[in-house]
């Protein structure tokens, strides 16, 4: 079906979806919920207050970690759960942005990690995402909004702790939940692809980013599958679920759920992978779609 890019066309329903039973969406936010600006719009907000008042759960579905998370935490209704850095931390929103569940990416396969991509890529630089904050190396780029704690090689951030560093806010001994990989010249997609085939069995390797920066988590987790057992948690099948998504990081989630929009601005293996398109991200088309399945029930 053709993708949806003028945003006063109605988006395409799934085949078969009027009177089907929608339990949950499951929407990816960078470039899929939210605008370019990083707002959400006032449609959008309506369209999942209705959602939810309709009996319908939502889900922001992210790469973004537990603290980043402020851009929607005043949007959130019934249930107020976020799944986070794709897959590894399930969060209350509804309590500070608490982390209540964990996949974390263990200290062996991280060094392996950055051992491989090192000798793979040399000039790639890492970041050690944990479940209380971020630390980097040198040469990583560094987050304007987000100061690392620590900044180190590495290898030393991913050491095992000492008795004083045990002490700190920002522990080494702390859960990692992700591992950033930042590649100054490669093409982003061929980053991917030469990580998947170098370290592929010490993680899973994942990029939302236009620029070549990998997101690394724990081996088998992802979006998908941290979904996929949130929903069983509440007796909601696949074929229950609408996602969005924009980026590779969100084509596993899509594939799971019974019905999946590409946004119009996903990059081409979104696209591709996805039979339904709607407008993109600045033209409201997540709440299109909503409208829309909420005309249908």
């Amino acid at each position: 079906m053709d993708g949806v890019t003028d945003a006063s066309a109605e988006p395409p329903l799934a085949p078969g979806s009027d009177g089907k039973t929608i339990r949950l969406i499951a929407t990816d936010l960078d470039g899929t919920l939210l605008r370019d600006d990083k707002t959400v719009s006032g449609r959008t907000i309506a369209a999942l207050a209705a959602a939810e008042r309709a009996g319908i759960e939502v889900f922001f579905v992210t790469g973004r970690p537990a603290r980043w998370m402020d851009v929607v935490s005043d949007h959130v209704h019934g249930h107020g759960l976020a799944i986070c850095a794709n897959g590894a931390a399930v969060v209350d929103l509804h309590h500070g942005r608490r982390i209540v569940e964990i996949s974390p990416l263990e200290r062996p396969e991280a060094l392996s990690v950055v051992q491989t991509l090192r000798a793979a890529a040399p000039g790639t630089t890492f970041a050690v995402e944990r479940t209380g904050g971020i630390n980097y190396e040198p040469a990583y780029p560094p987050f304007h909004l987000d100061p690392a704690a620590v900044i180190a090689p590495a290898e030393k951030l991913l050491a095992e702790p000492s008795p004083e560093e045990r002490q700190s806010p920002l522990s080494p001994d702390q859960p990692v939940l992700k591992l950033l990989a930042h590649h100054p010249d490669l093409d982003p997609d061929a980053f991917l692809d030469l990580a998947r085939a170098r370290a592929g069995r010490y993680a899973s390797f994942t990029r939302s980013s236009p620029t070549a920066l990998l997101e690394i988590s724990g081996l088998g987790v992802s979006k998908a599958g941290t979904l996929a057992r949130c929903c069983a948690e509440r007796g909601i099948s696949p074929d229950q679920v609408v996602a969005f998504g924009d980026m590779p990081n969100d084509i596993e989630m899509l594939a799971w759920a019974g019905t999946a929009y590409a946004m119009a601005n996903a990059h081409p293996a979104v696209l591709a992978a996805t039979d339904l398109h709607t407008a993109g991200n600045n033209e409201d088309g997540v709440a299109a779609v909503i409208e829309r399945i909420l005309e249908h029930r």
